[in-house]
């Protein structure tokens, strides 16, 4: 079994993390083509993403809300917030609060392109027979960049974290599948 956990926070991954959200956020609008006369309130959908992994001792839960404005018919931008909870029987027990940036480009109307910066608060609580590691808070970056198949209301896909550091990231891998439903 990997653990996987951050013990230092290294800042040129956050600088480079918000130069790469500012660049996309800038060309995003940059190609605004939307009707000047629409109301605000018009181009925002809110939505969000669920996660639910178990087995054999292991539970893992998250909820990511987030609203988005669309800046054309091509381009959304938009901020959400993150909560995960995460448990291994006997060893510990992980719980990661945040925010993050999101942009997505659909060039169809069957795909969509996004990246998303998280910024995400993690607290861990190691169960007192796990020798090894100790509990610890830390604030953690991360820059998933991703791709989905759109239908209707729902887009499913697969993002990879760019800064995923095997001895540093909350997740066991850097592919990881996701589902966002918009309303």
């Amino acid at each position: 079994m990997k653990l996987f956990f951050l013990t230092t926070y290294n800042s040129k991954s956050l600088i480079f993390c918000l130069l790469i959200t500012c660049f996309f956020y800038s060309s995003s609008i940059a190609q605004n083509t939307l009707d000047s006369k629409s109301s605000f309130w018009e181009n925002v959908q809110f939505g969000g993403g669920i996660g639910i992994n178990f087995g054999d001792g292991y539970f893992s839960g998250a909820l990511a809300p987030n609203a988005l404005y669309r800046l054309s018919p091509y381009v959304s931008t938009g901020v959400g917030l993150n909560f995960q909870y995460s448990s291994q029987k006997d060893l510990f027990k992980s719980t990661v609060v945040g925010g993050s940036v999101i942009g997505l480009f659909t060039p169809a109307r069957t795909v969509q392109l996004s990246t998303e910066f998280e910024q995400l608060y993690v607290n861990r609580d190691f169960d007192q027979n796990f020798v090894g590691n100790a509990d610890d808070s830390y604030w953690y970056p991360a820059l998933f960049l991703g791709v989905g198949y759109t239908s209707g209301r729902m887009t499913f896909g697969i993002r990879y974290d760019v800064l995923y550091d095997d001895d540093k990231s909350i997740q066991p891998e850097a592919w990881m599948p996701f589902v966002r439903f918009w309303f």
